[in-house]
């Protein structure tokens, strides 16, 4: 007899789920979505895409948005700041929100809020409203994110099909970034600074035309309340995490506005995590955290999130300043890596996941990440691109494929649908968190190799320049660590073995 378990009515994606017949009369729903399913993959993926570029699209229009707004440096990184506090502070409230008024109805009523947030930060007079605009985009990024891919989960059931569907949003989640910095580039270099966000709108109105047409609402009758106390108690702890690990990044990790705001966030986890024991109607139930291969792959996403900014980030630094590239000619090095990050999460979703499972194409993905990043670490102040950084790059791609899109896949597998919005909320909060500590504590390291570097030398530019490259090569290392590290606390965390579903004993759909 095959081995089923079940969790408080999520399926353990961690076993192979057997071919039960359920009684004539428990039936599972038919899917409405399903005769329309890939035009609705088209829809998400668009939605995904705007949310994770706009991470990194108005990073390269931020010198001439400065020049035009007149703000000084100190107030620019709040413009990168106020999306991800928004993002980052309220994706488990906007998952439970989809849980309970429907994915359609969080889905549009994001988009809308992101096309007009977009509109007003292109349009801005001023510092402030261009502020208020991304915290605006936040806010409505976090309530797509978790909607877009809870519709994902529930849309694609059958495994090949899931399979196809997960390559696709884990290659637009992995790439994103470097696609914001690209299309970031043209548009300021060959338009203007305005339409990194002005871009959005087209997004939101392809994206609202198909939402409208393509999906269903279905109610379930078995809806959770919302969780009011731990609402509030992890919104907060999640604002107080971001920002305390953004401000690292600026600020020594002494400065009050550090460690006041990490130890605000720590104390609300715990009391989160004590709420949600005893909550009569949890905003997340720690069924779905416990799992051992959730687990192991929220682990997988906050990892990759938080080594992969090594790329972005210091390779952006280091290509525009040591090596004097144009943001456009930036983002172009940036593609071959995307070309393959979407290749490899194809094959491992579509291919090898129901082949060999998760768990060694996790463990693979890291470590392969793990090598390209100690390769990274062979350039030098007159780099070639092709000796030095192309093959880092495409090694790189094909590790952050092989992680993403079957960890996403497993993460939210066998998620009962009255749980899918915050299930997938949480994946985004693993990125979303990874992202910003990756970040804080890369740049704290850089900034600290390159004053060690300096001890004692005079400040010629020969040496400052080798004191910049020491920093990046130092960012990279600790990058090629953390992948290492996540290699082998996935490849513990999850089962071995080949994950299946049951369309019959699927849940049932709450769109």
């Amino acid at each position: 007899m095959p081995d089923i378990t079940a969790t408080g009515g999520s399926a353990s994606p961690g076993r192979t789920l057997g071919a039960t017949t359920p009684a004539a009369g428990n039936l599972p729903p038919e899917n409405p979505h399903h005769a329309r399913r890939w035009l609705i993959l088209a829809v998400i993926g668009i939605a995904q895409l705007m949310i994770v570029l706009d991470a990194t699209i108005v990073t390269i229009a931020l010198p001439d948005a400065q020049k035009a707004l007149g703000f000084s440096n100190g107030d620019r990184q709040w413009i990168v700041t106020a999306y991800s506090l928004a993002f980052g502070a309220l994706l488990l409230f906007f998952g439970r929100l989809a849980d309970l008024i429907g994915k359609k109805n969080t889905f549009i009523i994001g988009l809308v809020g992101f096309g007009i947030a977009s509109a007003l930060g292109g349009a801005a007079p001023n510092f402030e409203v261009l502020v208020t605009a991304r915290a605006l985009q936040g806010a409505a990024g976090a309530m797509l994110a978790p909607a877009a891919l809870s519709l994902l989960t529930t849309t694609f059931t059958e495994p090949k099909e899931r399979g196809t569907a997960f390559a696709v949003f884990g290659g637009i989640a992995g790439s994103g970034a470097a696609i914001g910095m690209l299309l970031g580039g043209l548009l300021t270099e060959y338009f203007n600074w305005r339409w990194t966000l002005f871009v959005n709108v087209a997004f939101t109105v392809v994206a609202l035309v198909g939402a409208a047409a393509l999906l269903h609402t279905q109610r379930s009758e078995h809806r959770p309340r919302l969780d009011l106390f731990g609402t509030v108690v992890i919104s907060g702890a999640l604002f107080c995490l971001v920002y305390g690990f953004s401000n690292a990044a600026s600020h020594p990790w002494s400065a009050p506005s550090t460690w006041v705001f990490l130890a605000a966030a720590a104390l609300g986890i715990v009391v989160f995590s004590w709420w949600q024991t005893r909550a009569p109607h949890p905003l997340m139930p720690l069924r779905i955290l416990l799992d051992r291969d959730r687990g192991g792959s929220f682990a997988a996403v906050f990892i990759t999130g938080a080594g992969m900014f090594g790329v972005f980030l210091f390779l952006t630094y280091y290509l525009q300043i040591m090596l004097g590239y144009s943001p456009v000619k930036t983002g172009l090095a940036f593609l071959p890596m995307v070309f393959v990050l979407m290749a490899s999460a194809t094959l491992a979703t579509t291919r090898l996941l129901q082949k060999v499972g998760a768990r060694p194409l996790v463990a693979l993905g890291m470590a392969l990440s793990a090598a390209g990043m100690a390769w990274m670490t062979g350039i030098d102040v007159t780099t070639s691109y092709a000796t030095h950084i192309l093959g880092p790059l495409l090694i790189i791609g094909v590790g952050i494929g092989l992680v993403m899109a079957p960890a996403m896949n497993i993460a939210t597998f066998g998620v009962d649908a009255d749980d899918a919005g915050v299930a997938s909320a949480l994946v985004n909060t693993m990125q979303q968190v990874g992202g910003s500590i990756g970040t804080a504590l890369l740049n704290t390291l850089a900034t600290a190799a390159a004053t060690g570097y300096l001890a004692g030398k005079q400040p010629t530019p020969l040496v400052l320049a080798h004191a910049q490259l020491h920093s990046y090569v130092t960012a990279f290392w600790w990058s090629a660590g953390i992948f290492a590290g996540g290699a082998i606390i996935c490849g513990l965390l999850l089962r071995p073995g080949v994950h299946v579903s049951d369309p019959e004993a699927a849940p049932g759909v709450h769109v």
